[in-house]
């Protein structure tokens, strides 16, 4: 990155999953299934946003908490193979994910482990790093909704970004990400108007909220009352969906940082967010990854 480029700074998770593609997703009572394919492969949304950010050349630094253990050292050297900037906070444990999923799209997520919240030397360090940033994206941690708003206490605070994924327009944990940041992104799983949950979001803070509607494409609501629309890319062979909603965040603030229009961003993410789909992995980046 060039002296002129603008610091963007991704804090979140990282993590080592296990992947297993099923024809249907378990009953809940006792049964054997087959399992179509299983992979092992970097996962959080963190590295995701921080991937695909690498890709369309902006060249973020990613900090997040590994343990010194081998899934966590399988997910520095992962990053770090792909041209990922990365700065590690040794953490308890390294966060680790069984998915299952099927064709459709479906997916239950099994944590099977998670770090603990940040030491208070290490949130300095966050911190420091944050506000050192033009732009910001603190994905939905505990360590994250401790710093969020001293990140905007700074004396010139950068932008925040915030993915709050599932939201459904209520819930607590998600309010102080929500208030804190400049552009919000949400899907629309949880919600029977998308349009309503971000002009809801935008007069509680954020000048941007964005929701992706999946095969529907996207809604942007500023806090202008501009609104914009944008139709999904065709995609004929959806690989895996996991991680596109990272990649739909990424492709929006690269165009964003080159001067793009609210339209152009909305495209130019939902472009990105075709490039998660048509892989096994958040990014062909990862695509050396074995097992």
């Amino acid at each position: 990155m060039d002296n002129t480029s603008p610091r963007v700074v991704v804090f979140g998770p990282a993590s080592w999953n296990q992947m297993v593609m099923l024809d249907r997703l378990p009953e809940p009572v006792p049964h054997m299934q087959f399992a179509n394919d299983s992979w092992h492969t970097v996962g959080g949304t963190s590295a995701g946003k921080a991937l695909h950010l690498t890709s369309l050349g902006v060249d973020p630094m990613l900090h997040t908490l590994l343990a010194n253990d081998g899934d966590g050292r399988r997910v520095a050297d992962a990053l770090r193979g792909a041209g990922v900037a990365l700065t590690v906070h040794e953490a308890d444990r390294t966060e680790r994910h069984l998915n299952l999923m099927t064709p459709h799209g479906e997916r239950v997520s099994l944590y099977l482990a998670t770090p603990a919240p940040a030491t208070v030397h290490q949130q300095a360090e966050l911190l420091a790093a944050l506000r050192g940033s033009d732009h910001a994206v603190i994905d939905l941690t505990e360590t994250g909704r401790l710093l969020i708003a001293r990140v905007r206490e700074a004396e010139h605070p950068p932008t925040i970004w915030v993915d709050l994924h599932d939201y459904d327009g209520m819930a607590d944990f998600h309010e102080p990400f929500l208030r804190a940041a400049d552009v919000v992104f949400m899907n629309g799983d949880a919600t029977d108007d998308p349009e309503a949950l971000i002009r809801s979001c935008v007069a509680r803070g954020p000048a941007l909220a964005v929701c992706t509607l999946g095969a529907e494409g996207s809604i942007a609501v500023a806090v202008d009352g501009t609104t914009a629309r944008v139709k999904a890319e065709p995609i004929v062979d959806i690989v895996d969906t996991n991680g596109a909603g990272d990649a739909f965040m990424a492709g929006f603030l690269a165009a964003h940082i080159a001067g793009a229009t609210l339209n152009e961003s909305l495209a130019a993410a939902a472009r990105q967010a075709r490039t998660a789909l048509e892989t096994k992995h958040l990014h062909p980046l990862l695509d050396a990854i074995e097992g």
